[in-house]
């Protein structure tokens, strides 16, 4: 299974979960300590903030960071559950836990961003981490389309649940 939480829950989450693998991807916000009983070689920290393009030092996306995601998915041997989170586990965090979905399922973007928007209704993937993936999974634009599809999802601002994809479409 794949997860989708904020920072503040992903620790407890993990623990919670039996989690053997976690995706932070965070700038500005800090970096995230590994929860016990996790091997520190299966969590990979990007470093990334959550803009559009890079403003005033802020770490825009970039080829390399969607690479680095999806390359850590590709070592993800599925024996337990991956926790992907950002900051709010609203875009960074929605958009790579889309990407992966997406890798997983190839040729199933429609299918994998409705998952998405069923399983999480606050969900706002970072535009350019699909944008980047879409070019990386070679989706000739579906990807993108997908989440055009499936609008911007409703965040209020307050806690968001914590989200379960299945890998399975």
């Amino acid at each position: 299974m794949l997860y989708i939480s904020s920072w503040r829950t992903m620790e407890a989450r993990a623990v919670e979960l039996g989690a053997t693998h976690i995706l932070s991807l965070l700038g500005i916000e800090g970096v995230p300590d590994t929860p016990d009983g996790i091997d520190p070689a299966r969590h990979l920290h990007i470093e990334v903030d959550d803009v559009p393009a890079s403003f005033a030092g802020d770490i825009a996306p970039t080829m390399e960071h969607v690479e680095a995601l999806l390359d850590f998915s590709s070592s993800w041997d599925r024996q337990g559950p991956m926790i992907v989170h950002c900051y709010a586990g609203v875009s960074r965090s929605t958009a790579a836990a889309l990407t992966i979905l997406c890798q997983y399922n190839p040729g199933r973007e429609m299918e994998a961003a409705q998952a998405l928007r069923r399983a999480a209704p606050h969900a706002k993937p970072n535009r350019r981490i699909v944008a980047i993936a879409d070019r990386l999974l070679k989706t000739d634009n579906r990807l993108v389309e997908a989440v055009d599809a499936i609008g911007q999802g409703s965040y209020e601002g307050g806690g968001t649940p914590l989200v379960e994809l299945s890998l399975t479409l």
